[in-house]
């Protein structure tokens, strides 16, 4: 009788498992599919990007569902009240809201990137059902990393994500920036993922445990007293592999090349989706050692300022649009690490607004490149000249989404640097530590100043395409038009019009990304609510 009660519990618990985490499932069944249609005979396979859509669209959809059925309302109450988080697997995996947000976010821009795929047909037909299992495989791996709650399955998700990632870089069969593009990507990628693995063994091996929960504990009780080199080094070594997976200086080398030679639409899905992931694992990382803010507060601080700097000064030269946008892309990753350099719940909150504007001015501007590639075979600012007069839908699209990265009122851009910067604002006022007020106004200075520099590199851009004579104009031949079609007009002026809306009405998503928040895990907090009876002896 026992053991059937035993059985019934571990039933229970493996379905509440497997209900948490339905929309992985979603992305698993997409894959496993997608590789059984691969070997059909025929042209069976060429209707794999439908299919891709359709499961991408369910992910979403269990997303939601999941994120509305997460909170409680109750009679009388001011507001809806959200589930405390629940580990699921053994504790491997922790299900809270803020892991729902990250999954919705994933699987939304994985959905749009589809859609931009099927415009695009970047892809051949023979080739379609492979770049879709890598794309799936690699949002897998995010949504892993957006809710890893051990280091064996951080270390698991960040390569789950890399691998299908390199791949995705050199799809681009016989184009050899393609292949430099993926050999790169995979030699970089190796190295920091063996530096961080070095740095998880120097942590478990120091504390005993791998869960992380404990051992962000047991550090930030050791930062507290005399820190260890162990510990310091430990937790300079994951933060490198993190700091890879955000191009943030001086882990950037790759970003520009790897961009260059891959597709724009790989460099959209790296430049969104990877950022994301990454910046959600330094968020479980850090946030739970803020009880040390002298000593992380700086490093994050100096960290985003080299970040942002660099990437804006850098971008400035460029003449190849997808370059130009990777070093935008590093400039921008420092902006979300300042979010995260207040150690709080409000710089959380400022950071996944941050991650939805920039979901959609970065794609468009990189299928605005996409869709030029395919009309003019060039990705050059200076074969752009005049552009406004032939495609006039793409460069006013494109001025939205370069004015909103630059952060210019009223646009979505300006919304989410605001928040940024308020968190910034309001973590300096509420700290006594000097240390860390000083480092966060200056982070307010930094932003302020580089929001700036940025106007120019991107005015760069909507000159050469609106103010400047196209060459055959100068040349006395008549202009060639281009081939946009409906669907590409269509997509660039969707994500343009929402770029506008989200600028005109953000207060919707504020109170989203505050319930994405609430109850995130906190050395301070409650312990979690255990999936397995059993938990504590997984864990360790």
């Amino acid at each position: 009788m026992m053991t059937d009660a035993l059985l019934t519990d571990v039933q229970k618990r493996l379905g509440n498992d497997l209900t948490a985490f339905l929309p992985a499932l979603a992305v698993v069944g997409a894959i496993v599919l997608l590789l059984l249609i691969r070997m059909l005979p025929g042209r069976a396979h060429r209707s794999a990007s439908i299919v891709a859509l359709m499961f991408g669209i369910l992910g979403v959809g269990t997303s939601i569902a999941q994120w509305a059925g997460r909170f409680d309302p109750r009679p009388g109450a001011g507001m809806a009240l959200p589930l405390r988080p629940l580990e699921i697997f053994g504790g491997m995996l922790v299900f809270d809201n803020f892991a729902i947000f990250l999954n919705v976010f994933l699987l939304a821009f994985l959905v749009a990137l589809i859609v931009l795929s099927m415009l695009t047909r970047i892809v051949d037909p023979e080739d379609t059902t492979d770049f879709y299992v890598l794309l799936f495989g690699a949002t897998l791996g995010m949504m892993l990393m957006g809710m890893a709650n051990h280091l064996l399955m951080v270390f698991i998700a960040i390569e789950m994500a890399s691998l299908p990632s390199y791949a995705l870089a050199g799809f681009l069969k016989g184009k050899r920036p393609s292949s430099e593009a993926a050999l790169k990507y995979v030699v970089y990628g190796g190295g920091a993922a063996g530096v961080m693995l070095y740095g998880m063994s120097l942590l478990a091996g120091k504390f005993g445990t791998a869960y992380m929960p404990d051992l962000l504990r047991f550090i930030a009780a050791s930062l507290g007293q005399a820190p260890e080199l162990i510990v310091i080094m430990g937790l300079l070594f994951i933060f490198v592999g993190l700091a890879f997976k955000l191009s943030a200086v001086p882990f950037h080398f790759w970003c520009p090349d790897v961009f260059e030679g891959a597709a724009a639409e790989v460099g959209a899905f790296l430049s969104i989706a990877s950022k994301g992931a990454a910046l959600a694992l330094l968020a479980r990382f850090t946030i739970p050692l803020a009880s040390q803010p002298d000593i992380l507060v700086p490093a994050l601080a100096f960290i985003a300022t080299i970040t942002t700097t660099f990437g804006n000064l850098a971008a400035y030269g460029q003449t190849n649009l997808k370059r130009l946008l990777a070093y935008s892309t590093i400039a921008h990753a420092g902006f979300m690490i300042m979010g995260l350099a207040t150690l709080t719940t409000q710089g959380i909150e400022a950071v996944l607004f941050y991650l939805v504007t920039y979901f959609l001015m970065n794609l468009g501007a990189f299928g605005v490149v996409a869709f030029l590639r395919n009309a003019t075979g060039s990705e050059d600012i200076r074969q752009f000249r005049g552009l406004v007069q032939r495609a006039p839908i793409l460069v006013c699209s494109l001025g939205i989404f370069m004015l909103s990265l630059v952060g210019l009122p009223p646009l979505a851009g300006f919304a989410g640097k605001f928040q940024i910067f308020a968190a910034l604002f309001d973590g300096a006022n509420e700290t006594t530590s000097p240390i860390v007020r000083n480092s966060l106004y200056a982070l307010v200075v930094v932003g302020g100043l580089n929001t700036v520099i940025s106007l120019f590199y991107y005015l760069k851009v909507l000159k050469v395409m609106i103010l400047d004579r196209p060459l055959e104009e100068v040349e006395g031949q008549p202009v060639p038009s281009l081939a946009i079609g409906a669907g590409q007009r269509a997509f660039t002026m969707i994500l343009a019009v929402l770029v506008v809306g989200l600028g005109l009405e953000w207060n919707r998503l504020t109170a989203a990304t505050r319930l994405g928040t609430l109850n995130f895990p906190t050395v301070a907090a409650a312990p979690l609510v255990p999936a397995q009876a059993a938990a504590p002896e997984v864990h360790r």
